[in-house]
């Protein structure tokens, strides 16, 4: 693997035979490191070529400012549907991508700009503060219900995965009582391993419940993000398929990459205990919010990257990227970037560390950040000062990771206290 690396990473890209191929496997009993190889392709060049599931040959970059440089360059773009090799994740994704309308997601200014503004009013800061007592008050319910259950309990059914999912329900108006439905849908649709026609009808699934559910509020809106879309679709300001569509992703990113924060960020704090202890015991909310960056800084959860292409050519990193080249940013490697951050394979809540990679960066950087970060936030710095005694009840070898979604997380984590 060396030479191969070597080869990948010298000045010359190399050819599809020499290159690596992307995603790389884990080192076995370190779950929380990006992969070894990744790790050495950031050290010899942040700006390598790969090989992914099609043959496909696109540059991955490892480097904390180069991420930044061509996430903010207008010659790199998110449209799927642009001349050259868009990297996608899988052959299903590269398939839908035909048929996806324009989201915020798959399109750039001025398209991006006009879609972004349609539902960004929600998740604003002001009003995403303003939601902290209510998500308090969800936090501290369902820790009384866990400590009320059975011990030892699973952390990721009875918390990590219902905070999120009854936050953006609330927030976007949709029944918590279909969480089952949604969740288990949207696992499957982010499925990397999942059959084509399962993850097809899992997406179908979610996009027909939501349709309905929007027709309902066309008729009868509430105040929540799907009735305000409902309003937008008809003063004409967006389509409704736009606004299905744009309620799906929200759907499963409200709830999949907090969920998987949660209890990797556990996970994390537990195997670290000095630094568990200064988040459990300090009064300062600065204290926790400073470990909620250092966590998503460490964990960086989307374990895909985020795929982009070239539509000119960007001389960048001694590296030419041609145009219609393919882009993956790595943002765990990105985030163990040593250069930015010293002693990066270390947990250190201690850390400013906001500056990391893990929302992406530039325009199209997560929509609904202020709300993770605020879960986050409220989670871990209740958590762990009432359960102080919370400790795993499983070994680290015993966890199940799941390397097969979007986001890299355990199926369960079993707690005991």
């Amino acid at each position: 693997m060396a030479e191969t690396l070597a080869d990948a990473a010298s000045d010359e890209p190399g050819t599809a035979e020499t290159m690596p191929e992307f995603p790389m496997p884990r080192a076995a009993g370190c779950p929380f490191a990006p992969p070894p190889a990744v790790e050495e392709l950031r050290e010899r060049n942040p700006i390598s070529k790969v090989r992914i599931w099609d043959g496909s040959t696109p540059w991955m970059i490892t480097g904390h400012a180069l991420q930044r440089a061509l996430l903010t360059d207008p010659r790199v773009s998110a449209n799927d549907k642009s001349p050259g090799s868009f990297p996608f994740v899988t052959a299903y994704r590269q398939e839908i991508a035909k048929y996806t309308p324009e989201l915020i997601v798959n399109t750039d200014a001025p398209e991006h700009t006009r879609l972004r503004r349609m539902v960004n009013g929600p998740f604003l800061v002001k009003r995403i503060e303003a939601m902290r007592a209510p998500i308090q008050k969800i936090v501290d319910g369902l820790i009384d219900d866990m400590l009320a259950g059975p011990n030892p309990a699973d952390l990721l059914t009875a918390l990590a995965l219902p905070v999120p999912s009854l936050v953006i329900s609330e927030l976007l108006g949709v029944p918590y009582e279909d969480h089952e439905f949604f969740q288990r849908n949207s696992s499957l649709a982010l499925d990397r391993a999942a059959a084509p026609e399962d993850s097809r009808a899992a997406s179908t699934a979610l996009a027909a419940y939501l349709d309905d559910l929007l027709g309902k509020k066309l008729v009868e809106p509430g105040e929540d993000v799907l009735s305000e879309m409902a309003g937008r679709v008809e003063n004409g300001e967006m389509s409704r398929t736009e606004a299905v569509h744009m309620g799906v992703a929200m759907l499963i990113a409200g709830h999949e990459t907090t969920a998987t924060m949660i209890s990797l960020g556990t996970l994390a704090l537990l195997e670290n205990p000095e630094q568990l202890a200064l988040v459990r015991d300090s009064e300062d909310p600065k204290t926790v919010a400073g470990a909620v960056e250092e966590l998503l800084r460490y964990l960086s959860i989307v374990q895909v990257g985020l795929r982009r292409v070239a539509t000119e050519d960007i001389e960048i990193g001694g590296q030419v990227i041609r145009a219609g080249d393919g882009l993956i940013m790595d943002l765990h490697a990105a985030n163990w970037d040593r250069e930015t951050f010293p002693g990066a394979d270390q947990v250190d809540v201690t850390r400013p560390a906001r500056q990391h990679n893990a929302f992406g960066y530039g325009p199209h950087q997560c929509l609904g950040q202020s709300l993770a970060r605020l879960e986050l936030q409220v989670v871990f710095g209740t958590l762990y000062r009432r359960v102080p005694t919370l400790r795993l009840a499983a070994q680290v070898e015993e966890l199940d990771f799941d390397h097969d979604g979007t986001t890299y997380g355990v199926a369960s984590l079993p707690v005991t206290w």
